[in-house]
């Protein structure tokens, strides 16, 4: 993993970056905190299964790397920003101003042309703009509920979690 560029500010700047990256391995998942799952997936968890699910489609008209990589960027900013939940009640525009700010914060610790390739992914994701974006935000969806069964299943309690599975039922995502 060599930085682009010459000199200990480009290593001392991606540094930076991975220790950033490193904070969603220790940002729970906002929705199961508030319903009191015990040891709640942490958002780099999340992030990463859905890179696997991105990993092992068959899709032919999709371009697998792609989907994986804007799986592996699609909540990058939540290691600033946390993550941002419905029931916090704001705004889709809110969040969108918090979490490009920490993408730009985030990015400029990169070499420049992974910068702007960070940083594409991430916009892709956001406006939904490419049928992979679209594929990921469906991942997204299925990862989510996946994780609600693997939770009901643990605690035993079938139903508990009915209301994620909710929030994807009609969910339009192009």
């Amino acid at each position: 993993m060599a930085a682009a560029g010459s000199g200990c500010n480009a290593g001392k700047s991606l540094l930076q970056f991975m220790k950033f990256v490193g904070q969603l391995k220790r940002v729970p998942r906002t929705g199961w905190v508030y319903r009191k799952v015990e040891k709640p997936e942490s958002v780099s968890d999340h992030m990463y299964r859905m890179a696997v699910m991105a990993m092992l489609t068959e899709d032919k008209k999709l371009n697998k790397d792609r989907c994986i990589r804007l799986a592996l960027v699609h909540d990058m900013a939540e290691c600033i920003v946390g993550d941002i939940a419905p029931a916090d009640n704001i705004s889709k525009e809110e969040k969108h101003r918090q979490e490009k700010e920490a993408m730009k914060h985030l990015t400029q610790l990169l070499p420049e042309e992974m910068k702007k390739e960070v940083y594409e992914l991430w916009e892709e994701y956001e406006h939904q703009c490419s049928a992979e974006a679209t594929f990921v935000k469906e991942l997204d969806q299925c990862e989510m509920i996946l994780q609600a069964l693997e939770y009901e299943e643990l605690e035993k309690r079938p139903g508990r979690l009915q209301d994620f599975y909710n929030s994807t039922a009609g969910v339009e995502t192009g």
